[in-house]
């Protein structure tokens, strides 16, 4: 089950294996989201965070500043899982999720420039769109 993350649970965020820097806060202020996959007996699955900007972003900086609750394009910029298979199926229904409620043109990763993310996101479906000196982008259509 696909659902937004509860007061309590400010603790999954130290599991974050690309981005365990950005507080807690950060992730849930304005335009800003976190995403929590539960199995049927209520145990966490894996775990997304989502940012609406208004552009692009080529790293955590750009992230930050384009971040906006008027933002046009989802960007995932990490996720973490706890079975196999979970992240794969978080990031299908958050984006499936976001299409069908939301008016955002675009779905873009800010990903780390390792092979594991290269694959997981192609895997997934989505397209590479340019590698940057700290992140790379793919993107879901």
């Amino acid at each position: 089950m696909l659902r937004k993350i509860r007061n309590g649970e400010e603790h999954l965020i130290v599991n974050d294996p690309v981005r365990p820097h950005i507080p807690f806060e950060e992730r849930v202020g304005p335009g800003r989201d976190i995403f929590v996959l539960d199995d049927d007996n209520d145990n966490v699955r894996a775990v997304i965070c989502v940012a609406y900007c208004t552009d692009i972003p080529t790293n955590e900086e750009e992230l930050k500043e384009f971040t906006s609750p008027r933002g046009t394009s989802a960007i995932f910029y990490t996720v973490w899982s706890y079975d196999k298979g979970a992240g794969r199926q978080i990031v299908n229904e958050v984006f499936d999720l976001l299409k069908k409620e939301t008016a955002l043109l675009r779905f873009v990763t800010l990903s780390p420039l390792t092979e594991m993310a290269r694959k997981f996101h192609l895997s997934n479906g989505a397209v590479f769109v340019d590698k940057y000196d700290d992140c790379q982008n793919f993107e879901y259509s």
